[in-house]
């Protein structure tokens, strides 16, 4: 095991050299950052496994991977399939959906060892498939359909679930994200657009084209070999053909099985073929995936131009956070102005929404304001103070410069609900992951020049993955000066305490008090007041006692 100031010293130089790699070695740099990192976690492991986040971080990181990162919990879209639809499926043989996928399964492949330990995981964890279902049903149709469409191995109807567990929302090391996991300078070299208002990672049409011509190239590249083109998909294709080519200079075989990769890697594709075994073999392993059916319960609708998410939830019938649910792509509060222009909706939703869509001009799909220009505005302000871009303010007022007047007259497109209502936006996510009580204290730590999350993490003596996920990131990634980072501690000296925004106190309960009075008065909620204090906790509140109570001085 490498000291602490070595992993920290060739962390800061990997992420120095990240931006020199090739596009073909991108994937490959950032696996070293996470066994660097991985590396970390068992220094935390080892020290005190009570530090380590759970017992799946230590067995992960033994693996030499971070574990993923969910940060939004499975929303399920209640469907009501059309009558015409159910009526059309009841004459296809196949009725479950994950039937369909056995059907048409191609690899063959010898079991052995590495296959049998992930199988084994698998089969020992039910509960993690039906976790992956929920969150594949959505979805799982549509990408069927394209793998039948263009003809590649059905076996890549399973690789999200290696990938992230059929989650959009997932990111590993902060760099890769969505449901099939792609790093950014991938994820563009294959069509997927990233900016500020969208990513293509997370769109879950978009990624699934994506991966699915990521992994031709790769299996056009190594002669139709698809375990190689898999294992290149994971660690990048310059790795991989480096493996072959050192095997082949000292005679060994290079199939898969055979080649000096990382560890990571060497458990990808047996993890694969694991689960394409297990679904061909559900009877000898006495398995049974959650049920699916086999009928199409989203379809794709074009708008035609932006698009309040909260408008187009109202036409839909939908919540705002069911409506963001099926279309993980978009970042903010509304469609990218310049595209995509599409949405996933719900397939008994199509109807009623495009009818309301046609009806409603494109002028009135977003909501606006008459912005009188101040002394000291500037575009960058205005788009901070009305979550926008300075781009979308010059283009909607046809500016030819940057410069703006105090006394004119700015239109500014705007959130038709509060930020809050769009709990899975970006920005939603983020204070929702800053605000989850993880400690006794939360303090707030601002950037410097030079700070790495491992540096922050022996400093606080935190988790170094908790910390990096308490601010909604990941342990490789590069922190700029001036972030506020949120850090949850239990003890704290007396300078932090003075500087604590959360804090705790004891309450005594006084005659006449009731939880939702108490909780008004410190500003929490009830259910935070019930899961502090659950076993002190009766039918009444009694004069005399003692209550704990977790206060946020910024908002008292």
């Amino acid at each position: 095991m490498r000291s602490h100031t070595l992993l920290s010293l060739v962390l800061i130089g990997s992420l120095s050299a990240c931006t020199a790699t090739s596009p073909n070695n991108d994937q490959a740099s950032q696996l070293d950052q996470e066994h660097q990192i991985a590396e970390q976690i068992l220094v935390s492991c080892e020290q005190s496994k009570e530090q380590a986040e759970d017992h799946f971080d230590c067995e992960s990181a033994q693996s030499g991977i971070i574990p993923i990162t969910h940060p939004v919990e499975p929303v399920e879209v209640a469907v009501e399939v059309p009558k015409e639809i159910v009526e059309a499926a009841a004459e296809v043989e196949m009725k479950d959906l994950w039937q369909r996928v056995r059907s048409q399964l191609r690899f063959s492949f010898e079991d052995n060892k590495r296959i049998a330990a992930q199988r084994n995981w698998y089969l020992k964890h039910p509960s993690y498939m039906k976790r992956v279902a929920l969150r594949a049903k959505p979805f799982l149709h549509l990408i069927v359909e394209k793998i039948e469409q263009q003809n590649v191995p059905m076996e890549l109807a399973l690789l999200p679930i290696v990938e992230s567990a059929f989650d959009p929302f997932a990111y590993s090391h902060g760099r890769a994200a969505g449901m099939w996991q792609f790093i950014p300078s991938t994820g563009k070299r294959f069509g997927m657009k990233q900016t500020w208002w969208y990513d293509g990672r997370r769109d879950v049409l978009a990624s699934t084209q994506g991966a699915i011509d990521y992994l031709n190239y790769l299996v056009e590249m190594f002669d139709g070999n698809w375990l190689h083109a898999l294992a290149a998909y994971n660690s990048g294709e310059g790795r991989v053909q480096r493996a072959i080519r050192k095997n082949k200079k000292v005679g060994k075989p290079s199939d898969f099985w055979n080649l000096d990769l990382p560890k990571e890697t060497r458990a990808y594709v047996p993890k694969l073929l694991a689960l394409a075994d297990i679904l061909a073999n559900g009877d000898k392993y006495s398995f049974d995936w959650p049920v699916i059916e086999n009928v199409p319960l989203t379809e794709e609708v074009m708008v035609g131009s932006q698009i309040d998410l909260a408008l187009a939830a109202d036409m839909a019938g939908l919540t705002v956070k069911e409506l963001h649910a099926l279309n993980p792509g978009y970042n903010r509060w509304a469609t990218d102005p310049n595209g995509p222009h599409h949405l996933l909706l719900p397939i008994d939703k199509v109807e009623n929404f495009t009818d309301k869509l046609a009806k409603t001009d494109k002028s009135e799909r977003l909501n606006w304001v008459r912005h009188k220009v101040k002394s000291g505005d500037s575009l960058l302000k205005l788009a901070k103070q009305y979550h926008t871009t300075p781009d979308i303010i010059s283009q909607v007022n046809e500016l030819k410069s940057n410069v703006i007047i105090a006394g004119e007259h700015l239109i500014v497109p705007v959130a038709l609900k509060s930020l809050d209502s769009y709990s899975l936006s970006q920005e939603q996510r983020l204070v929702k992951t800053q605000s989850e009580k993880s400690g006794s204290h939360k303090l707030n730590h601002t950037v410097k020049s030079g700070d790495t999350f491992w540096d922050l993490s022996r400093e606080y003596k935190v988790n170094l993955r908790q910390l990096a996920k308490w601010n909604g990131m990941a342990p490789t990634d590069t922190l700029r000066p001036g972030k506020t980072l949120v850090i949850w501690v239990n003890q704290v000296t007396k300078g932090q305490n003075d500087d604590a925004v959360m804090r705790s106190l004891t309450y005594t309960v006084r005659n006449g008090d009731s939880l939702a009075r108490i909780a008004g008065k410190f500003n929490v909620k009830v259910s935070d007041l019930q899961k502090w204090n659950q076993s002190k906790l009766k039918k009444y509140l009694q004069p005399g006692q003692k209550l704990k109570i977790f206060v946020d001085v910024t908002r008292t």
